[in-house]
């Protein structure tokens, strides 16, 4: 029988992410605030209604989306066929080619947009959503695999087995059997590859060129100018979509978890 937590451990708990969290819920709240000063003056939807008239938002959005989803598209497709490999296949090099994979992921986001910065320079590769969209796709690929990884790790390969003894070529079998089993972590990890996309700014700002703007580098070119009521507006979209799509990506690795067990 689970032994419940004491009340005081309960109540500092809540304590300690009400305050993690209360500068969100503030930006939130004045997101709504008929006032473009950090004075309460009645509820409103004006700086929302505001977004859909300035042009340079919608362009930024634009981008950002489009960055998106390419660096999504690419890195889940690359991700899960390395994970694939990396379950299936034992070759010289595996640990340190698996050792690598978790490079991104632990190196400061600073140093991965000098990096590539410098390697766009030596190729003299032109900056733009081209050279965002590759940067996006290097860091995402990661967290792909590590996500389609866990997911092929608690796979049953009795199915594979099975339909192969039964007649299906290994084609038949990849997108009959694997792919539906693997469906959940990719999903997943898709997910996740779109939030880091979406969301991120230091590796952005290095590799992003002249006409290239995604929304949070708008975002922070806004707040150096003059801290308006729009900013919370733009943020607090960023902040729903990203949570949304975090919320999905748990909800499908705890149904995968489920599915295992």
């Amino acid at each position: 029988m689970a032994q419940r937590l004491p009340r005081s451990l309960i109540g500092f708990t809540a304590l300690v992410y009400f305050l993690l969290h209360l500068p969100i819920l503030v930006l939130v709240i004045f997101s709504f605030n008929s006032s473009r000063y950090v004075v309460w003056t009645g509820l409103s939807l004006n700086w929302y209604k505001r977004l859909l008239e300035r042009p340079d938002i919608l362009a930024a959005l634009k981008a950002s989306l489009i960055v998106g989803i390419c660096s999504t598209l690419v890195s889940t497709i690359l991700g899960t066929l390395i994970a694939l490999a990396l379950a299936r296949h034992k070759f010289k090099g595996r640990t340190l080619f698996e050792g690598l994979l978790y490079v991104p992921i632990v190196t400061p986001e600073i140093v991965v947009g000098i990096s590539l910065l410098i390697l766009f320079a030596a190729f003299k590769i032109p900056l733009g959503l081209s050279t965002i969209t590759i940067a996006h796709i290097a860091f995402n690929i990661s967290f792909v695999v590590v996500v389609v990884l866990a997911r092929i790790q608690g796979m049953d390969q009795n199915l594979e087995e099975a339909a192969m003894n039964l007649g299906a070529d290994e084609i038949t079998t990849f997108w009959k059997i694997t792919v539906p089993q693997l469906w959940p972590g990719i999903l997943a990890g898709a997910l996740l590859a779109f939030t880091m996309s979406f969301d991120d700014f230091v590796i952005t700002f290095f590799v992003s060129g002249v006409g290239s703007t995604t929304l949070p580098l708008l975002v922070y070119g806004m707040v150096r100018k003059s801290i308006e009521p729009s900013i919370n507006a733009i943020s607090t979209l960023i902040l729903i979509v990203t949570t949304a799509t975090i919320y999905l990506a748990d909800r499908f690795g705890r149904e995968q978890a489920k599915a295992d067990v």
